[in-house]
């Protein structure tokens, strides 16, 4: 039964993401193991804890994974992303939602409207994540952007750029698949490498959704004077890239990171709704609970796009 101020979902899809594959591997330094994983979270309220009052069962919602103190020197400033104590369910210390039901404080669990698409609401997790790396980024009207990767990061950066005022949007990524997904949800260019869509004198704002260490020294070199990197991707914890101290100082570019969600939930509970992405492009397997271990292999092999596991479906099945 859920505590006081704490809400039980059934869980109607839970997305697979590569920070479960760092996770898996060993990779993500706060990760205490055994623990069930799942962090991109979509259900119904099975029932509340007897001083909830904003949900009642039946509520379509998802779910935020962050877990926060609330004391430390960053919470207290605003930073509970940086938490001293950071927790997120399904990949740190608190079990995720892999499974038919999950629990969460009220306070991470977020009410749809009606009429919203549950299996493609997981997604609300990953955008959340998305919005808060262009709140970081230092944007300009008119600027020329290059985002490396078409996984499900790389498209949802791609989608918003023209939001956040991009002239042009380029996307690589060496999966031709993936690409032919980049077109389909609105990017007009993409290559396999960076080489084949070289911009004269680089580009205003180089973003690496793949945490692959070749991709960001090779994004590195594609900024534009006075330009901005921003490291989106999750590399392994141990991962080291080398770039040139000289020309960071000597074209006084920008060099920032973007480390999961702060105040983007709600935001993105909202762009969702209103249609900001091509959900349904994004997603193309959902698996059943009981064939997890084959989900995990197929994101392992990069087959698909977005996958997720529908722990009340009886069968998988391929949507598009």
């Amino acid at each position: 039964m859920p505590g006081p101020r704490d809400v039980l979902v059934r869980v109607e899809a839970v997305g697979i993401c590569g920070t479960d594959l760092h996770v898996f591997n060993g990779e993500f330094a706060p990760t205490v193991f055994p623990i069930v994983p799942g962090h991109e979270t979509s259900g119904v309220v099975e029932t509340v804890g007897e001083a909830v009052r904003e949900l009642s069962p039946g509520d379509l919602v998802s779910v935020d994974p962050t877990l926060t103190c609330g004391e430390c020197s960053f919470c207290a400033v605003g930073r509970s992303n940086l938490c001293e104590n950071w927790n997120g369910s399904g990949v740190a210390r608190t079990d995720g939602s892999t499974a038919e039901l999950v629990l969460a404080p009220v306070r991470n669990v977020h009410r749809l409207p009606d009429g919203v698409d549950l299996g493609l609401a997981a997604l609300i997790e990953p955008l959340s994540c998305a919005i808060r790396g262009y709140d970081l980024l230092p944007r300009r009207l008119g600027e020329h952007y290059l985002i490396y990767g078409a996984g499900t990061m790389g498209l949802m950066m791609a989608q918003l750029a023209p939001r956040a005022g991009a002239a042009s949007v380029v996307v690589v990524d060496r999966n031709p698949d993936r690409l032919q997904a980049a077109k389909d949800v609105g990017v007009e260019q993409v290559g396999l490498s960076a080489d084949e869509v070289a911009r004269r004198g680089g580009f205003d704002v180089v973003i690496d959704c793949t945490g692959v260490v070749a991709a960001i020294e090779d994004g590195l070199g594609r900024v534009r004077r006075g330009g901005v990197f921003q490291q989106f991707g999750v590399a392994p914890t141990d991962a080291r890239a080398t770039f040139s101290p000289f020309r960071v100082y000597n074209d006084e570019l920008t060099i920032l990171g973007s480390m999961a969600v702060l105040n983007t939930y709600q935001r993105a509970v909202e762009m969702f709704a209103a249609g900001v992405l091509n959900a349904q492009r994004m997603v193309s397997h959902a698996f059943c609970l009981e064939d997890y271990a084959d989900a995990l292999e197929m994101f392992r092999a990069g087959a698909g796009r977005k996958l997720q596991i529908r722990p009340q479906a009886s069968a998988s099945l391929q949507l598009l």
